[in-house]
This record gives structure tokens, C-alpha cells and sequence, in this order.
């Protein structure tokens, strides 16, 4: 018997995936060494310092193994203790492994045939989620993203509406209009452009102090788009919005939802993941009362990118509405049933399987694992807010409902003022991207700012990574008011 001896090719690809491989382990993977968030540098620096040209021939691998290491050096190490600039961060063990594996197989999603295992993991974890929402769950399915998600529960929600729009288009019909919270994502107004709704035609429902849906002023805007003409078809409630984490009264907007006919969809791109937490979980309630539902795993559950579910009471309405039974992919004469196919209920044709590090997660840590790590993290949110509240150089926007802490710094020159907020807003507005811009070049730590209604710029906290400790919220904090202090003497 010969021996075997690889192929050249294979053994030089062989070496250069190794040499990939060591590199993301030493810079990237639970490296210790992580002294900077970002190298931060100025896009037209950049495009001097990298090289992003494209050329006719190859390019050697000792040459792409610097680039690469270039790659890591000039990124955002969104695992750092201190990405806390948007809602994901962290890098999971378990999910990297599953992300890594999927894009090796190469897989889609389209059917049995093809990924055979994924397609029915995305079945048993689909079903398991809905179980957890209530028993009148019965579908749903993989998105790419919350914002995609969102959009297909529009789409849904206007097919409910009137089934003839899938083969008959949309000339003839009224003016919909669909309405949601005046801080809610801006998907839905996106995709309400994107379905030929309109983006005039997404009403903004004002919200309390807290940042939550006013049921008063829903009702008062469904019966004033009545009066104008419009015909009303769905409300989007949200749960954990994404500036100040607030959760919308959905029992009280079901009860109108129901009076009036309309598809209640629930954003919980956010807040979803609290579902695995007992000692939270009531946050969710009310969350069953709804016709489609978004979770997002990779934020909360800290799920690599990206990781999204759209879930749905009604079991034949994904197949009502976007089928068309292409017979290249979905013969009826299978050698199998075809019922295992899921391709033909989504938009998208080719998809990646999202679902394996999803599972391959909840796998590893169990239901209790993923409590667990939820529940740190709103611990470690509720310490960040006493310490905003400790501070004499801090203040609270509003209450904190979630993850979300929003909070001003305050220059010396405005403590202790009655009203600082509304006398001094203008100079206030300036202070957050003056102080996030000297954080961003250190590379020290990254945290968002932004207005919302009437609030000059202020910052928020928001962090998915239950590895982040009370220590390292002291040192944020101290490293905000250090730098403020520097800049408003």
C-alpha cells in the first residue's frame, strides 16, 4: 500500500489557514494584551497606511498574512471590556467555534438536502423558543439582523391584511398607516419606505419619562389617521429600545390592537433575551399577546453577528406569503418529505446557518448558563447606574428600565445648577462628542452618545459582556471625569 503524500497546494494552504489561525489567537482570541479598544486613525490616514488596492496578479501569503495583521490592527476589538458602544460586544467561545465551523461547510439553508443537520437544529431551537413565549407560538424563522426581521413582520402584517397584494400588487388599496413608539428603531420606517407604504405613513406615538409607549396618545393617533382617511393595519411595540432600554406597555396595547384589528408585532431585538431569565423574565410580560415577535440572540445572549429570530403565532403565513415553489430547489417528487425544506417560506434563497452557533452556545451553558450571564449583566448595569447617581460630576437622562444607562457628564461649571439641562443645553450638547472624541484617539474606551426629543447629546452605557466587572464601570466612569475635567477646566 502507497503511502499517501499531500498535495503541494494543499500543504502551503494548510500552513497559511495555521498561520491565520495562531495570529487570531494572539491578537484577537482571549488575547490579554488588548491595551486599546481601536488604533484609531483619520480615513484619509488610513488610506495611506493600509493597503486596500486591488491588482492583476496575486499577492503572496507572507504579504496577506500582513495584511491581515494590519486588518486586526486598525479594527474595533469589539471583545474588549470596554466596546461598550453598541449592543453586542464580546466574543463567545462557543458561538466563535460554531461561526467558524458553518463557514468552513459552506452550507445554505434552503434545504434538507443541502444542510441537512442545520435544517433541523433550526426546527428544534425555532420550536423551543416559541415554547418559551406561550403555547399559541407555532413558527418562525432565521433573519439577517433585527432590521430585516422588523421588515418582514410589516410584510406580514400588511398580508394579513389583504392576501390579494402578493399576486395583485399594491394600486388600488388605502392608505396604511402603522404606528409605533417615537423612540423606536428606525427599521420601521425604513422598511415601511422599502414595502411602498411610506415613511409619512409611520406614526410616532408619544412616550412617558421613561421613554415607554403612552396608550393614551395610540389611541388618540389611531382615531386621528381614521378621521384623515387612513386605514390603520398594525402597531410595532418595542421591548428594550435602543437608546434608553425602555419596554412599551404591550398588555395595554394589545387591548387596543384587539379593539381595533390590528397586527401587534414586538420588537424585542433587544429585551427578547430576557426570556431566559426568571429573575427578569417579567419585563417580557405581555410579550405572548403578540402576532410576531423579534429576538435578537446576538445581542443580549452575546450570539456572534450576526443572529436574529422573527417568531410568529400564525404556522402558515410565512408559506402564504412568500412562497412560490421554484421546482430547481423544491421538487415534489423528493426523495424525501419536502416538508423538511424551509427554504421557501423566507425571502432569501442562499442563507447562512445562523442557528448552529446559537444552539452550539445554549449547547454548552444550558438554559441556566445563558440566566445566568443575563442576570450579570443587568447587575452589573444596576451598579453602573448608583454610580451615576453617586457622582456629583454625573446625571441621570431618565430612570434606567433595562441594560441601558443614559446619563450627562457634568463640567464643573454646571453642578449644582436648579436646571442645568434646559438653561445650559446648547454648551451641555458639546460636552459627550468632545469627551468621546479624546476617548476614540487614546483607543481607551468606546461608549456611545446621542440627542433624544428634547436632551442635549448624552452618553450611554449599554454592555452585552457579562465579563465586564464593578471595577472596570469604576474605571470608565473616572477615566470620563478625568478627561472632562482636562477639557472644561
Amino acid at each position: 500500500m502507497c503511502d499517501f503524500h499531500p498535495i503541494p497546494e494543499l500543504q502551503k494552504h494548510g500552513s497559511f489557514l495555521e498561520n491565520v489561525v495562531d495570529i487570531l489567537f494572539k491578537n484577537v482570541v482571549f488575547t490579554t494584551n488588548l491595551s486599546k479598544v481601536v488604533l484609531w486613525k483619520h480615513p484619509e490616514d488610513l488610506k495611506k497606511t493600509f493597503d486596500f488596492s486591488l491588482d492583476q496578479h496575486g499577492t503572496s501569503h507572507e504579504k496577506l498574512l500582513a495584511l491581515i495583521k494590519n486588518t486586526i490592527k486598525f479594527s474595533v476589538k469589539t471583545g474588549h471590556l470596554y466596546f461598550i458602544n453598541q449592543l453586542f460586544s464580546g466574543l463567545d467561545p462557543y458561538g466563535l467555534a460554531g461561526q467558524w465551523l458553518t463557514d468552513a461547510l459552506n452550507a445554505s439553508m434552503y434545504t434538507y438536502e443541502v444542510a441537512p443537520v442545520f435544517t433541523l437544529m433550526e426546527t428544534t431551537v425555532i420550536q423551543e423558543v416559541c415554547r418559551m413565549v406561550g403555547p399559541d407560538w407555532q413558527d418562525g424563522m432565521f433573519c439577517p439582523g433585527g432590521s430585516m426581521a422588523n421588515g418582514i413582520a410589516i410584510h406580514l402584517a400588511r398580508f394579513k391584511y389583504n392576501k390579494s397584494i402578493k399576486h395583485c400588487g399594491a394600486s388600488g388599496m388605502p392608505r396604511l398607516v402603522m404606528f409605533t413608539s417615537e423612540e423606536s428603531h428606525y427599521s420601521t420606517h425604513k422598511f415601511a419606505a422599502f414595502l411602498g407604504i411610506g415613511e409619512d405613513n409611520v406614526i410616532g406615538v408619544k412616550t412617558d419619562d421613561v421613554g415607554r409607549i403612552i396608550p393614551e396618545d395610540l389611541e388618540r393617533t389611531i382615531a386621528e389617521e381614521q378621521e384623515k382617511g387612513g386605514v390603520p393595519f398594525m402597531v410595532v411595540a418595542t421591548m428594550g429600545t435602543t437608546v434608553r432600554g425602555a419596554f412599551d406597555p404591550v398588555e395595554d396595547i394589545f387591548v387596543i390592537c384587539r379593539r381595533h384589528g390590528l397586527w401587534l408585532h414586538v420588537d424585542a431585538a433587544w429585551g427578547g433575551g430576557l426570556i431566559f431569565s426568571q429573575k427578569h423574565r417579567s419585563k417580557l410580560n405581555g410579550i405572548e399577546r403578540a402576532n410576531s415577535i423579534v429576538i435578537n440572540p446576538h445581542k443580549l445572549l452575546a450570539v456572534p453577528q450576526q443572529c436574529s429570530l422573527l417568531l410568529l403565532k400564525d404556522k402558515a403565513i410565512l408559506k402564504q406569503c412568500h412562497s412560490k415553489g421554484a421546482e430547481y430547489l423544491f421538487q415534489k417528487d423528493k426523495y424525501y418529505d419536502q416538508s423538511y425544506d424551509p427554504g421557501d417560506k423566507h425571502l432569501q434563497c442562499g442563507r447562512k446557518c445562523d442557528v448552529f452557533k446559537f444552539w452550539l452556545m445554549w449547547k454548552a451553558k444550558g438554559s441556566s448558563g445563558l440566566a445566568r450571564h443575563v442576570d450579570a449583566i443587568l447587575e452589573t448595569a444596576e451598579y453602573f447606574e448608583s454610580q451615576i447617581e453617586a457622582r456629583p460630576d454625573y446625571l441621570l437622562v431618565s430612570r434606567r428600565q433595562f441594560i441601558n444607562v443614559c446619563f450627562w457628564y457634568m463640567p464643573r461649571y454646571l453642578q449644582g445648577k436648579t436646571d442645568a439641562v434646559k438653561e445650559c443645553g446648547e454648551q451641555l450638547h458639546k460636552v459627550a462628542p468632545q469627551i468621546k472624541a479624546v476617548m476614540v484617539k487614546h483607543g481607551s474606551v468606546m461608549i456611545g452618545y446621542q440627542p433624544l426629543k428634547e436632551f442635549p447629546n448624552f452618553f450611554r452605557f449599554v454592555s452585552q459582556n457579562s465579563a465586564l466587572s464593578f471595577k472596570d464601570v469604576d474605571f470608565i466612569l473616572d477615566h470620563i471625569s478625568e478627561i472632562g475635567r482636562a477639557i472644561f477646566q
